[in-house]
């Protein structure tokens, strides 16, 4: 989910280069990855560095094809007033991670995502002997429910997800990236999906997709180019 405003724009932009079009449907991550383990018929499969390589070992993808397409950072946010859309922050949230844990320790709810973002926050609260702290006022988004809805809605009163999913969401206020010394970083790529009849043409998209011709679009939606 935190790639699919910027799939659906990169993939208008292959369309509109000639090289075909393509139906794209944007689920949960944890969906997505169970629906080609399963073997549900895909020609292009777009996920976590992670997953995609998972899927690699399960033969469900064509390992040669892992393309790397955007570096996504985690970040922090807040609930807001503001009708308009959160803007993309020009400085992390806190200096380092000691405003993060004092952050956590303050909270009375914390949102977190079922995705890549929010695996990896738990294991940082761990890592951080935060567990019994704030274990009890973590509230996991539901699959394919982005945490800024939550936010928006008030149901937790601090957040943390890709940046892509809160740019632009109107309800939030982001504090900013997470610090150097506690960054969270998901690779999100592409592959072939080895059910794909096409091959070729779904490698040239996949290919179109990572050059320098949509380096502006990733970065225009909170990405960093790979």
């Amino acid at each position: 989910m935190a790639t699919r405003h910027l799939l659906a724009d990169l993939i208008a932009a292959a369309s509109f280069a000639g090289l075909g079009d393509v139906d794209l449907e944007s689920v949960g991550g944890a969906d997505a990855e169970q629906r080609v383990a399963a073997g549900e018929k895909f020609d292009l499969v777009f996920l976590s560095d992670g997953a995609l390589r998972r899927l690699a070992d399960l033969g469900h993808v064509d390992a040669a094809s892992v393309t790397p397409l955007v570096l996504s950072q985690t970040a922090m946010a807040v609930p807001s007033d503001s009708l308009l859309p959160a803007p993309r922050p020009e400085k992390p949230a806190f200096p380092d991670a000691n405003g993060v844990r004092a952050a956590l320790r303050a909270a009375r709810s914390i949102g977190y995502s079922t995705g890549p973002s929010g695996t990896a926050l738990v294991r940082l609260i761990e890592e951080w002997g935060l567990t019994q702290a704030v274990g009890d006022r973590l509230v996991q988004a539901r699959p394919g429910i982005p945490v800024a809805s939550s936010l928006a809605a008030r149901d937790v009163d601090i957040g943390f997800q890709q940046l892509s999913e809160l740019v632009g969401q109107p309800g939030v206020g982001i504090l900013g990236v997470l610090p150097d010394d506690c960054a969270i970083e998901t690779v999100f790529g592409g592959a072939v999906a080895s059910a794909c009849d096409s091959r070729d043409r779904a490698a040239a998209i996949l290919e179109f997709l990572a050059s320098r011709e949509t380096a502006a679009k990733r970065d225009r939606y909170g990405f960093r180019s790979r």
